[in-house]
């Protein structure tokens, strides 16, 4: 299974954009799958995920109220929507996949390596 990441770019400051994983050679149905993102000199964050059976999701607080994260299982695609974007949101953003993601984002697992992972996808916030 692969993801791939697209929907990147340069936007100013209060701008949007729609990220977009897309997942080719098998489906991720049942699947939790998050958003991360890594700014440079700074460590990777969890930004965003959505679980696989019910579709919850969650959010980190600095995003919460501006971006929202989907999915379309018969596109085999998860989207984050990002509103308001500040330069504080630039960052390399990274999807992934693991079973165990929605509790690891709740804080209930740990794990040191997820199941898939996505190239990345730079996003920048400049005026």
């Amino acid at each position: 299974v692969q993801l791939v990441e697209s929907g990147g770019g340069l936007v100013q400051p209060g701008g949007s954009l729609r990220l977009s994983c897309a997942t080719s050679g098998s489906t991720l149905d049942g699947y939790p799958i998050g958003w991360f993102r890594q700014a440079p000199g700074k460590g990777r964050e969890g930004v965003a995920c959505i679980n696989g059976d019910d579709d919850k999701t969650y959010y980190t607080d600095s995003v919460k109220g501006r971006f929202t994260i989907s999915r379309d299982n018969a596109k085999n695609t998860v989207t984050l929507i990002m509103n308001s974007l500040k330069p504080g949101d630039t960052a390399v953003y990274y999807c992934a996949a693991d079973r165990l993601l929605y509790y690891i984002f709740l804080g209930l697992a740990a794990k040191n390596e997820y199941e898939y992972w996505g190239q990345g996808t730079q996003v920048t916030v400049s005026s």
